[in-house]
């Protein structure tokens, strides 16, 4: 028997396993035979109300690189990177979003804290930024013109892309 045929052979029954595998997690199986819980792949939109929704929507643009909506199917919406999201209810009582009246605050991941933030000043945003750096990365703080809390996020340690 030649290398050359060990190879070959091996590399098929590699190919043929990784086949198997994918039938059978496309069939919604894992490779005990259970059902796999369908699960949302990522966040899709985030809708909520505003006093003066276009003027919002071109501030999220101009600070932050959010592009507004299009409107029509040709445009090009918003695109996410790939990387971390955390979904986490709040007690209703917390003072972590700031004013009471207001129901969440979005996390946006950014690539440079310290760039994104003089940007955002150069631009009359407040910024916050946390002293303390995390094991998952460092944070700060801004608000929209309408008051909504923004948590900023450079990724680190596990979460960095």
């Amino acid at each position: 028997m030649h290398f050359e045929d060990v190879t070959r052979r091996s590399a098929l029954g590699l190919a043929a396993g990784a086949a198997a595998a994918a039938q059978v997690q496309a069939m919604g199986l894992t490779l005990t035979g259970e059902r796999q819980m369908e699960r949302v792949t990522g966040i899709g939109g985030f809708f909520f109300r505003a006093r003066d929704p276009k003027a919002l929507a071109a501030w999220y643009d101009r600070n932050l690189g959010v592009t507004t909506t299009p409107t029509d199917y040709g445009g090009q919406p918003w695109r996410q990177e790939a990387g971390t999201t955390v979904f986490e209810p709040f007690k209703q009582d917390t003072k972590y979003f700031g004013d009471m009246r207001l129901q969440w605050m979005i996390n946006f991941r950014v690539r440079d804290l310290d760039k994104m933030a003089a940007q955002l000043r150069a631009n009359g945003v407040a910024v916050e930024i946390d002293p303390e750096t995390y094991p998952n990365g460092r944070f700060a703080k801004i608000n929209d013109p309408e008051g909504n809390p923004i948590q900023l996020w450079e990724p680190g340690g596990v979460d960095k892309s």
